[in-house]
């Protein structure tokens, strides 16, 4: 009996030394690297959006609650029980609470690419791996990054983000950046982000936002139907038609630049700067293309916002990660007879058993239906 206690103190002894080891390299990790401290800027942010919580509900019922701000918070729930109820996403309880903010911006995101070839600027973080775009809450460190990757010869843009997703880690509120948008936008922004609490494929950002993109569009569309709004969801519609002829404008140019690359390889000095000159060359008739050709396909869009459309590697590599291969998950939605909810199921079957080429695995399923 003594020597198993002995035993049993002595492992507990390993374990909390192991468990201070654990704990420090962590501490050091957090304060010492770059990416520490940037994750521990991110969770002091993300605490301070957690602590000001407040339910829904509560303010739905406060009678100081202006008429305006009650009628988006009732969209909300509905959307939020909508996402749950008619399309068996996982919602927990994301979209209960309200936070305010300090400021009128929620997070810049930082993204790059490399100027002479179509390969994105990444970083990595521990859970979703590594992704396309940085977000910050400290603006000056944002500018400041995006300058330093411009000095270190990338493309850079940097742009507003409204809400994001902890990918069902915590319970992600509400927050102001978010209402600000017309309700159309609200219902598609909390089914958008309720899509990633269900799946998000580690190192596929790209899959998950352009996945998370149509579930959102066709989870409106279909969320207004059910609320008696056709009009409503027309307007959904035509929204997301317009994304995919942007989508496919997109991946034309993709193609063009890659292969223009591809035509003049070569790591001296002269041959990077000739792939230079070459994209800059088709990125110029391109700029023409979406004024004279493609704005006028635009239902939603405004040919003054399309004319103010930078073109570069980071815009081409930004604009892709939202807008890759749309009409793969619609073919695969007409293959289910228009039921999104067995559609998402599909989708995210098929992304699972070949995590590497998620998109390929679409395809193959929506080829499968359109030669039925």
């Amino acid at each position: 009996m003594e020597v198993t206690e002995k035993k049993g103190v002595k492992w507990r002894r390993r374990a909390a030394r192991t468990l201070a080891v654990v704990v420090l390299a962590l501490v050091a990790y957090l304060v010492i690297t770059p990416t520490g401290r940037y994750l521990l800027r991110a969770g002091w942010e993300e605490g301070k959006i957690l602590a000001r919580r407040r339910p829904i509900s509560a303010i739905i019922v406060d009678s100081a609650t202006p008429a305006p701000l009650r009628a988006k918070l009732q969209l909300v729930l509905a959307a939020r029980a909508f996402a749950h109820d008619a399309l068996g996403l996982s919602t927990g309880e994301s979209f209960t609470t309200f936070s305010r903010l300090d400021r009128d911006t929620l997070v810049l995101v930082l993204s790059g690419a490399y100027r002479d070839r179509l390969r994105a600027r990444t970083w990595w973080f521990p859970v979703v791996g590594r992704v396309p775009y940085k977000g910050y809450f400290d603006f000056a460190a944002a500018r400041s990054a995006e300058r330093d990757l411009t000095a270190q010869g990338f493309d850079a843009r940097l742009g507003a983000a409204s809400a994001f997703s902890t990918l069902g880690w915590f319970n992600d509120p509400l927050l102001p950046t978010t209402l600000r948008s017309d309700s159309l936008t609200v219902a598609n922004t909390v089914v958008h982000e309720l899509t990633h609490n269900t799946f998000y494929a580690p190192g596929g950002a790209v899959f998950n936002e352009s996945f998370a993109n149509f579930v959102g569009s066709r989870g409106a569309e279909r969320f207004f139907l059910s609320r008696g709004q056709p009009a409503a969801a027309q307007e959904v519609v035509a929204r997301w038609n317009d994304e995919k002829i942007l989508g496919r404008f997109w991946a034309s140019l993709y193609a063009r630049v890659d292969s223009a690359f591809k035509a003049h390889p070569g790591e001296e000095p002269a041959r990077v700067a000739e792939r230079i000159a070459v994209r800059d060359s088709i990125y110029a008739l391109a700029k023409q293309r979406l004024r004279d050709e493609i704005a006028p396909q635009l239902r939603t869009i405004s040919p003054r916002a399309v004319e103010r459309v930078r073109l570069d590697n980071a815009v081409l590599m930004a604009r892709r990660v939202y807008l890759t291969d749309l009409d793969a998950f619609d073919t695969v939605l007409d293959r289910e007879s228009g039921d999104l909810r067995r559609t998402i199921v599909a989708i995210i079957a098929a992304a699972k058993a070949d995590r590497k080429h998620p998109f390929d695995a679409v395809k193959a399923i929506a080829g499968a239906s359109a030669r039925r």
